[in-house]
């Protein structure tokens, strides 16, 4: 109280006093908190869509290693799509087959480039942001059985084309989308106000 006095006086004192608001603040008044930034909002989307398709893609492997044996099939004899255990050593849809340490090291560098490409993407485009999470989030599945058991679970199985996983599923889902929204018409880029 002594201290407010006095620096009144030294106000005063000063001419200071016509110069002087009080500003009035108001206990009740709610503090806003700044929503999160838009580039806030496309991690959680980026890490949300690719964590799914990774747990999803591992998920669904390890049912299929402890339901059906490696060369079962279910519904036997069903000849539309059915699920088979199929392990797989090569890329997508049984090609390389034993390429193993080149399929990791490629698998790698597409992580890679997703993440740069997710560095570069537009701020807000929602769409893109969750293909590029689809993408990696398969690549990330498949590489996951590449390094821990040297081979991919595959169990989706149309009968009369190679069977594939969910990681596979992602990836391609998540190019196509990406080659669907390079065909969008671009923005015109700002130009600024004065």
């Amino acid at each position: 109280m002594r201290g407010s006095a006095h620096a009144s006086d030294w106000n005063h004192a000063l001419g200071y006093d016509d110069c002087m608001e009080r500003v009035e603040t108001s206990p009740s008044a709610p503090v806003q908190e700044d929503a999160p930034d838009v580039h806030t909002r496309q991690a959680r989307l980026f890490a949300s869509v690719a964590i799914g398709a990774i747990v999803a893609d591992q998920a669904t492997k390890a049912l299929i290693r402890a339901w059906l044996a490696e060369g079962e099939t279910w519904p036997a004899g069903f000849e539309l799509i059915r699920l088979s255990h199929v392990e797989n050593t090569g890329a997508a849809f049984g090609i390389l087959q034993g390429a193993g340490p080149l399929l990791v090291i490629s698998s790698i560098v597409g992580v890679v480039v997703v993440l740069v490409l997710l560095y570069t993407a537009p701020a807000g485009d929602r769409l893109y942001t969750a293909a590029l999470a689809l993408v990696l989030g398969g690549a990330v599945g498949n590489l996951i059985d590449r390094v821990l058991r040297g081979e991919v679970t595959d169990f989706i199985d149309p009968t009369h084309y190679p069977a594939f996983n969910l990681a596979d599923s992602s990836i391609v889902v998540g190019v196509i989308a990406l080659i669907l929204l390079s065909f969008r018409p671009q923005p015109p880029p700002d130009e600024g106000t004065e």
